[in-house]
C-alpha cells in the first residue's frame, strides 16, 4: 500500500518518495483522508506513530489546489496555522512542511521565541501559506500588529497535551478568538485527559475520532527496566551503566534544568561527552546539541521534559529516567523517543525510594508491571526514608513553574502525595523477576 491511494498531487507524491517512505502507517491511513475530506479531527497518536506526515500531507495538498480561489487582492493570508509547544517541535515540523512541500508553490514559516523577533517580521511581509509557531511569541506578533489570523482555513494543535501541561491554555484561548469561525479544526494529542476532552469540546464541530494506539500505551517493542538504587547513587549508576554497556547514544531525562546541568557536568568529568537542553539554554545552543546527539558524534544528552520535544531520531537505542516524572503520562513521551521505526529500544529507569508510588502510578497508567533489576554494589541501603520530591510536592504540579513561559501554573495536582514506603520495600520490589515486554511496533515519520 503507497501514498499514492489518497489522491495527493503527483508533487507530493514525488517528495515523500524521495524522503523514503513507501507505506502509510497506521495513522497516516486514518488521518490523511479525513483531513482531505475537510472536517475536523480529533486524533489519538503517540510520539513515533507518523502523525506529522498525518496532517501535513494533506494539507499540503489542500492549499495547493489551484481549484479553490484565493483572495483577489491585499497582502497574501496565512492559511494554515500549526500550533505547537516547543521551540525544537516548530522546526522539526516545519522541516517536515519543506521536505514534502518542495516541489509545491508554498511557502512556511517557523515563528518561536528564543530568537530575534526582527527577521521573523521581516519575513512576514511576503508570502506564507503555512504558519509553524510556538503559542508565546505568536502572541508577540499579534501585540506588534506584524501578523493576521483572520483568514487562516487550518488550525492544527500538535501536541495539545503538552501544550495544557505546560500552562499555554490561556494563551490557546486567545489565539482562537483572532481565528475565523469558519476553518477546519484538528486536534493530536497523546493522552486525553479530561482538560482535553474540555478543550477539544469547544474547538473541533463534530471530528473525526481516529486513535492510533491504545490509550496511554508505550512503544510496543520497548524493553523496560527499573533499577532501584539511593537517591545519592544515582550519578555513578547511570556513568557506570554507560560504560560498562557501552552504550553509544542516550537521552537521559531529569526533572529540572537545574539537576540536568549538574548531571550532565558530572559526566563529562567521569570522561562521558554529555550536553544539556532545556529552557535557559539559547536557541543556539540547543539546535547545536541536538544536532551533535543526532548525528551520533555526543554519547549523551541530558534533557527536561519540556526541551525534548521534537527530538526526532529513528534508532535511539536508550532513554534513561534519571528521575520518574512526576506525572505518569509523562513517562509514555520520554520513552516514545525510543523504539521507532521498527527498531528495539530500552527504557531505563533508576528509581529511589523517594519514587515509589510514581513508579506505582506509572505501573498503573501503562497497564505493565516494570522489570526491577539489582545493580551489584549498587543495591539500595534499606534503611534509607522517603523524602519530599522537590519541584512538585511528591507528584502533584500545582504552584510549578512552566519552564518555556515562566509563568506558573495552578489547579493542576494530578500525581498523588502522602507518605511513602521505605527502601526495605523497593528492594524487596527489586527481587521481582519478570521477563521485560518485548513487542513489535509501527514505522514513524
Amino acid at each position: 500500500m503507497s501514498f499514492s491511494i489518497f489522491g495527493l498531487s503527483d508533487e507530493i507524491i514525488r517528495a515523500v518518495t524521495e524522503c523514503g517512505y513507501t507505506d502509510p502507517t497506521p495513522i497516516q491511513l486514518q488521518a490523511i483522508p479525513a483531513v482531505l475530506s475537510g472536517a475536523d479531527l480529533m486524533a489519538g497518536a503517540q510520539t513515533g506513530t507518523g502523525k506529522t506526515a498525518g496532517f501535513t500531507l494533506p494539507i499540503l495538498h489542500r492549499l495547493s489546489d489551484k481549484s479553490v480561489k484565493g483572495p483577489s487582492s491585499g497582502r497574501p493570508a496565512v492559511r494554515a496555522l500549526i500550533l505547537v509547544p516547543t521551540r525544537e517541535l516548530a522546526a522539526q515540523v516545519e522541516q517536515s512542511i519543506r521536505e514534502y512541500g518542495k516541489y509545491l508553490k508554498l511557502n512556511s514559516m517557523i515563528m518561536i521565541g528564543g530568537v530575534n523577533i526582527n527577521p521573523q517580521i521581516t519575513r512576514l511581509k511576503s508570502r506564507v501559506d503555512i504558519l509553524v509557531a510556538t503559542p508565546g511569541r505568536l502572541l508577540d506578533h499579534v501585540q506588534q500588529r506584524t501578523l493576521d489570523l483572520s483568514r487562516v482555513e487550518i488550525l492544527v494543535l500538535d501536541e495539545a497535551d503538552r501544550m495544557l501541561d505546560m500552562g499555554f491554555i490561556r494563551e490557546i484561548r486567545k489565539i482562537l478568538a483572532l481565528l475565523p469561525e469558519s476553518r477546519q479544526n484538528l486536534l493530536f494529542s497523546a493522552t486525553f485527559s479530561d482538560e482535553i476532552q474540555t478543550l477539544a469540546a469547544g474547538l473541533v464541530n463534530k471530528p473525526v475520532r481516529i486513535e492510533a494506539a491504545r490509550r496511554n500505551a508505550t512503544a510496543e517493542n520497548v524493553t523496560h527496566i527499573v533499577h532501584p538504587v539511593d537517591r545519592e547513587r544515582k550519578r555513578d549508576l547511570l556513568a557506570h551503566l554507560i560504560k560498562r554497556q557501552h552504550w553509544a547514544q542516550v537521552l537521559v531525562f531529569t526533572r529540572t534544568k537545574h539537576g540536568a546541568n549538574k548531571l550532565a557536568e558530572y559526566l563529562v568529568r567521569s570522561d562521558i561527552p554529555s550536553l544539556v537542553i532545556h529552557g535557559n539554554k539559547s536557541q543556539s545552543a540547543r539546535t547545536r546539541a541536538l544536532a551533535e546527539f543526532k548525528t551520533g558524534r555526543l554519547q549523551v544528552l541530558v534533557a527536561t521534559d519540556i526541551a525534548a520535544r521534537g527530538i526526532d531520531i529513528t534508532e535511539l537505542p536508550h532513554v534513561v529516567n534519571f528521575e520518574l516524572p512526576n506525572v505518569p503520562e509523562d513517562y509514555i513521551h520520554r520513552i516514545g523517543r525510543t523504539g521507532r521505526a521498527g527498531a528495539k529500544g530500552e527504557a531505563v529507569s533508576l528509581v529511589c525510594v523517594d519514587e515509589l508510588k510514581l513508579l506505582t502510578e506509572i505501573e498503573r497508567v501503562i497497564k505493565c508491571e516494570l522489570t526491577h533489576h539489582l545493580i551489584a554494589g549498587f543495591e539500595p541501603d534499606p534503611d534509607i526514608r522517603a523524602e519530599p520530591i522537590i519541584n512538585g510536592s511528591n507528584g502533584g504540579r500545582r504552584g510549578m513553574v512552566s519552564e518555556s513561559t515562566g509563568r506558573q501554573r495552578h489547579g493542576q495536582q494530578r500525581g498523588r502525595s502522602g507518605s511513602q514506603p521505605g527502601a526495605g520495600m523497593l528492594a524487596g520490589q527489586a527481587a521481582r523477576s519478570r521477563p521485560a515486554p518485548h513487542r513489535s511496533g509501527g514505522r514513524g515519520r
